[in-house]
Order: C-alpha cells, then sequence, then structure tokens
C-alpha cells in the first residue's frame, strides 16, 4: 500500500510527480539494493570465465574490478536513458536498467578461458547487438505474436538450467579443474549456506527493506563468515584508485560471427521481455496499459544502453524485473526517484575502490546468492509455463526443444566437428532451445490435440 505522506493517490500514479527528497532518496536508492547484487555478478561470472581470477593475487584482478565498474556505472547511464529519455529514446518511466543475465550462457563460452583476449569478440558482439536491439525498437510490437509463453517460458527455464552449474560450482569453491583442494570442502560450502539460509529466512520471515534486499544481505553475512574464515583478502582494495574513467575500446575490436548472431538473437529475448516489463510497471504502478511511444522507448534506451556499454568494456544492459515489482509494493510511479538510483550508481561506477570491494567477496560466498538467483531464473520460467494450455502439440514442442537444447548443452562434444562458430551457438543450449521452440510454434498446426 502507497504512503500518503509521499503525495496524493494521482501524484504517485505520475510517472513525472517528484516525493520530497528527503523520501525521494531513500526510495531511490532501496531501487539500487534491489538490483546491486543481481548487476554486478554477470560482470564477476564472465571476468570468471574469461580467467581473470577471484584471488587478490591474481595480475588479471584489476580487471575484473573493471569490468564491475562497468556494471554499474552503465546501469545507471542507461537507467537515465529511460527515466530521462532523448527524443524517441527512453519510455520516461521509473524502469531500472541492469546488466542482464539472459546473455550469460551466451558469453560465458564466448570467453572460456581466452583471458582479455576473449573479451574483445564479446565486446564488439556486445556493440552489435545492441544496435540490433535499438532497431527493434521500430517494429518490437509485432514481434511478440512469435513469442507466446509456451516458448517465452522455455527460453527462461533454459537460461535457468545453463547456469545453475555454474552457482554450484562457485559454491563449492570455484571451477574443479583447477584441482584445488579445498574445492567442495565444508569450508567452501559453510558461507555459501549461510547465504542461502539467511536470503530464505529474511525474504520470507521480514517484511519492508529487509525482504526486498534478502540476498544483498544474505551475501553480507556470508561475507562475514567467510572473513571470519579468513577467506577474504583486501590487498588490492587499498591499491585501487579513487576515480577512474571508462576506457573507450579498452579489450580492442575483433568481429566474431558466432557471438555477434548470439548476441543479435539474445537481443529479441531481451527485448520482449522488456515490453512485459514496461506493462508490468505501467499496471503496476499507474493501473493502466504501456502505450505504444513508451514500449517503444523503452526498447531504444534497452538498445543504445547496451551498445553504448559495449564500447567501454560494459556488459548487455535491459530492465530489471524485480524494480517491477518494487514500484507495485511501494505505489511510488515517479521516474525521478529512479533517477536518483542511477546517479548513485553512476558515481559507484567511477569509484574503482568501490569495485574493489566487491571484488573481494569469495566465489563461494558469491555461489550461495546465485544459486538463490538462477533457480529463481529457472522458477520464472515454470511460472510462465503454468500459462500454457498442455495439449499434444505444445508438449511435443516443449520436449523437443528442450531435450536437444539441454542435451547439446551437457554433451558439447557431440557437435565436436562441426565448425567452430557452429559450436559456440549450439553447446550454449539456449539459442537451439529457442529457434526450434519459435519455429516448431510457427509450423506446427494448431489443430492437434
Amino acid at each position: 500500500m502507497a504512503d500518503t505522506t509521499l503525495g496524493t493517490a494521482d501524484q504517485l500514479r505520475d510517472p513525472n510527480y517528484t516525493p520530497p527528497l528527503a523520501k525521494a532518496i531513500p526510495l531511490g536508492i532501496q531501487h539500487v539494493l534491489a538490483m546491486f547484487v543481481s548487476n554486478v555478478t554477470p560482470a564477476i561470472i564472465v571476468a570468471g570465465a574469461a580467467g581473470f581470477g577471484f584471488g587478490s593475487n591474481s595480475p588479471d584482478f584489476p580487471n575484473m574490478i573493471y569490468m564491475i565498474q562497468m556494471s554499474m556505472l552503465f546501469a545507471g547511464i542507461a537507467t537515465l536513458f529511460q527515466t530521462i529519455g532523448m527524443g524517441p529514446v527512453g519510455a520516461r518511466l521509473p524502469i531500472v536498467q541492469g546488466t542482464s543475465f539472459a546473455f550469460l550462457p551466451v558469453m560465458i563460452p564466448a570467453v572460456a578461458g581466452q583471458g582479455v583476449a576473449g573479451l574483445a569478440g564479446l565486446m564488439t558482439g556486445v556493440v552489435i547487438g545492441g544496435i540490433f536491439h535499438f532497431i527493434l525498437g521500430t517494429f518490437v510490437g509485432r514481434l511478440r505474436f512469435a513469442l507466446p509463453p509456451l516458448v517465452t517460458g522455455l527460453i527462461v527455464l533454459m537460461i535457468g538450467l545453463a547456469l545453475i552449474k555454474v552457482g554450484i560450482q562457485y559454491a563449492a569453491g570455484g571451477v574443479p579443474l583447477i584441482g584445488k583442494p579445498a574445492f567442495g570442502s565444508m569450508a567452501m560450502w559453510t558461507p555459501a549456506l549461510v547465504v542461502i539460509v539467511v536470503t530464505l529466512a529474511l525474504k520470507f520471515f521480514t517484511r519492508g527493506m529487509m525482504s526486498v534486499a534478502a540476498v544483498l544481505i544474505g551475501l553480507i553475512a556470508g561475507y562475514v563468515v567467510a572473513y571470519l574464515m579468513g577467506q577474504v583478502n583486501f590487498g588490492n582494495v587499498a591499491r585501487a584508485a579513487a576515480f577512474a574513467p571508462p576506457m573507450p575500446f579498452k579489450w580492442g575490436i575483433e568481429f566474431n560471427s558466432a557471438i555477434i548472431i548470439g548476441m543479435c538473437f539474445m537481443a529479441v529475448i531481451s527485448a520482449i521481455e522488456t515490453v512485459g516489463d514496461v506493462s508490468g510497471i505501467t499496471k503496476g504502478g499507474a493501473g493502466r496499459e504501456a502505450t505504444d511511444s513508451e514500449i517503444s522507448g523503452a526498447t531504444y534506451a534497452d538498445g543504445l544502453g547496451t551498445a553504448v556499454a559495449g564500447v567501454f568494456g560494459g556488459l548487455p544492459n535491459t530492465s530489471f524485473s524485480q524494480n517491477v515489482g518494487l514500484i507495485s509494493m511501494t505505489g511510488v510511479m515517479s521516474r525521478h526517484v529512479v533517477t536518483l538510483g542511477a546517479i548513485f550508481l553512476i558515481v559507484c561506477g567511477l569509484v574503482p575502490k568501490i569495485g574493489a570491494i566487491v571484488a573481494t567477496v569469495p566465489i563461494n560466498v558469491l555461489g550461495g546468492g546465485v544459486i538463490v538467483m538462477f533457480g529463481m531464473v529457472c522458477a520464472a520460467g515454470v511460472n510462465m509455463l503454468s500459462e500454457v494450455s498442455w495439449n499434444r502439440r505444445n508438449m511435443v514442442i516443449f520436449a523437443v526443444s528442450l531435450s536437444v537444447g539441454l542435451g547439446l548443452q551437457l554433451v558439447p562434444e557431440a557437435l565436436q566437428h562441426m565448425p567452430s562458430t557452429v559450436k559456440v551457438l549450439l553447446t550454449s543450449g539456449l539459442l537451439p532451445s529457442a529457434a526450434l521452440a519459435i519455429i516448431l510454434n510457427l509450423i506446427l498446426p494448431e489443430e492437434l490435440d
């Protein structure tokens, strides 16, 4: 229920209304806290997959700090594209942008073990995918027919399934191939389990801000336990600069067709997700349907935010669904509240010391958090699939798409004789599942039941 001391009911439903600053600033920071962990986690995962390492003694550790910085900085900038807008760009609604989990199944194999060299191709793909995403804004509404709950639910489920392995590996101490004897030990699992237990307790037995920031507080609890167990190293925090601007094309430029195709495909999925988020915001906060200009403007901002982030070494941005729920909960529709949160993110992104502090989080502590988050992605997919009429036609589409996608993900060797571009696209599991589901849904007759 909305707090009437913030303004009248009509004012609270107006995106252009600004509550008193004494309350608008905490509300803006609350939006940041709700999305903070989910926003920086993909950067940490991609950096880890590239081989930058989680220990402060790693020579590539500063690169991880930089990627964390960019995830904060360009989440803030992309959010300003949405809330303030420029011409047709931006929905001018309280939409919070952040780094998307959805792209991880494409990004992880694209950089796996390649260090800085792998990031040149990835960031070039992010820029091109962002431009493609921007173009989608001109006709995104006409794509919705090809993505009913059967397809979108399967895609979201596959995103979660592709990432669950990462969560377990991190909670156990990293990638077992490194040969660390501590992998899977109780010393590794203890902080991860603390994160999970505290997160669940806060989510279901508290209300308000404690419940909204449950994952963040759970990570802090796990971090404290890891510190007491001697697993936290602050070596790089003191050496990190107090201020550092972003660097254009920091990783270089490299055109990799597999990455570009994957990014463009995922841009379509991200655009459809944004349509849903915009609709959720206008319904939950203002009790109305989203306008065509709001939907197209939000998609333009998604694409522009992603392309600009890629130029400076950031990852793809999209609207954050958890903040949609926060608007419904607070009843405050003001875009200026979210603008204040975006400014806070930008300030954080320009201070490497903040990135260095975030990067001290041990991999097992992060694992506890992502187990919850990736599991929730799967649950969201199952929830979307609950809307499907499970006749024989839809069961066949789901069965074939899931079997092929998940099978190729589990047995990538099945494609060892394929060209490298094909292998990267298909072994993610997500792309073949999504493509099959879309094609079968379009060509199989509805009469089959």
